[in-house]
């Protein structure tokens, strides 16, 4: 059978219920024939302008807060790429016919984003349902009396709703706000590392409270050796990084006396157990011998570094892993495993924020790190983990936040 063609045009002018297509900036790209209809516009009005010049707010209603409330959902549904559905909204619209007098009007909107190839936003789909008639339907004996009581419950139902969800936001963003200083004064920039190079990021999860679970360390050890570890703590803002500091500051300390990177994962894991919330923590640690030119490394269920040799192949150290911390019921020993490295090689240690994806399996995220560390592998650190947080990370920013550490070795 002969599959249809379509006229997505045609489909769009036809959709049942108010639709407009706005681009990032609100400015609107399209409406279909029920959007002309119900706001008693045309196209010309409306199309190449932006919303709410061409739907200002009533001015003769100082309680007004439709216009603020829609223009705060559309630009959160470009900001983070997600869909957002607004509470019932009284939102009032000049009559086009009588200026100056304004039509009471009740709205259920929704604003979804459209995203480019390129993973960006390119437009908002604003679907409108119009509710004023439900909410003042009449009919019958009693019904006027039953409808106001329906108009004010649902109304004042909408704007509690409304006002919850307010105070939420501003709650997240305030703890948000705490929990990144604290992360901000637990990670530090590397102390001095004679003629080696190093290079580190933090880079915080996008509009979202998962913030703060992640980590990284750098040690100087005696002799030409460094120690430098990742973590990712379960969990997220304040408590996360409260957490984070914790556990980071106990495996910087075990690190300074432990023979091996294992051994110093063996104490953080029993260290751990007293702490709340840093069960299943992942964290991965290696010991860098510039004299030997080795790598020891061991691993609590994290991603596994990856060593960028000079020929721009690229190795995962994956040969010393074990379970996340606390995992197991009963302590044990933790496995590691030596690697040597040539001159000009590049150690590449990162938590999941950098290549994991809902959508995806874990290899296809790894597969994208070796092919831009191939690609950069001239680049000195600080080169290579802009380039890699620029190619890596979405387009829309990261749904998880993000540490990364950069080795020349």
């Amino acid at each position: 059978m002969r599959k249809p063609q379509i006229d997505y045009a045609a489909v769009f002018r036809a959709l049942p219920g108010m639709v407009a297509l706005l681009t990032p900036e609100l400015v609107y790209a399209d409406v279909n024939d029920d959007f002309v209809r119900i706001t008693g516009r045309t196209r010309e009005q409306l199309l190449g302008r932006y919303i709410f010049d061409v739907f200002p707010e009533n001015p003769n209603d100082s309680a007004a807060s439709g216009m603020r409330e829609t223009r705060e959902s559309m630009l959160r549904a470009v900001a983070t790429g997600e869909r957002d559905t607004m509470a019932v909204l009284r939102y009032d619209i000049e009559d086009p016919q009588r200026p100056g007098h304004w039509r009471q009007h009740f709205w259920s909107p929704v604003n979804a984003p459209v995203l480019g190839a390129d993973g960006k936003v390119t437009l908002v789909v604003h679907r409108v349902e119009e509710v004023t008639e439900l909410i003042r339907a009449r009919g019958g004996p009693g019904g006027d009396s039953r409808a106001r009581v329906l108009e004010a419950e649902l109304y004042t139902r909408a704007r509690e709703l409304q006002e919850v969800n307010e105070r939420l936001r501003q709650s997240h963003a305030r703890e948000r706000e705490v929990a990144l200083a604290l992360q901000e004064a637990l990670l530090p920039a590397p102390g001095p590392m004679g003629h080696h190079q190093a290079a580190v990021r933090y880079r915080p999860a996008v509009g979202a409270l998962n913030v703060c679970g992640d980590w990284y360390d750098l040690v100087d050890l005696p002799g030409d050796r460094f120690a430098v570890a990742v973590g990712d703590v379960v969990g997220h803002g304040l408590a996360a990084a409260c957490v984070m500091g914790q556990l980071r500051s106990a495996l910087s300390a075990a690190t300074r006396v432990a023979d091996g990177p294992a051994r110093a994962l063996e104490a953080l894991g029993l260290y751990a157990r007293s702490v709340e919330g840093a069960e299943s923590t992942t964290a991965a640690t290696a010991f860098i011998d510039w004299d030997d030119h080795t790598l020891t490394y061991s691993s609590a269920g994290h991603l596994p570094p990856a060593l960028l040799h000079p020929d721009g192949t690229v190795s995962f150290l994956d040969g010393a892993t074990d379970p996340p911390l606390g995992a197991s019921p009963e302590h044990a020993t933790r496995p590691e495993a030596t690697t040597p490295f040539e001159e000009g090689a590049t150690l590449v240690l990162y938590t999941d924020g950098l290549i994991e994806r809902r959508t995806e399996d874990i290899d296809t995220g790894l597969a994208r790190l070796t092919d831009a560390l191939t690609r950069h592998r001239h680049a000195d650190p600080e080169e290579l983990a802009d380039a890699l947080l620029a190619e890596l990370l979405p387009p829309t920013g990261n749904a998880d936040d993000t540490a990364l550490v950069v080795i020349a070795l």
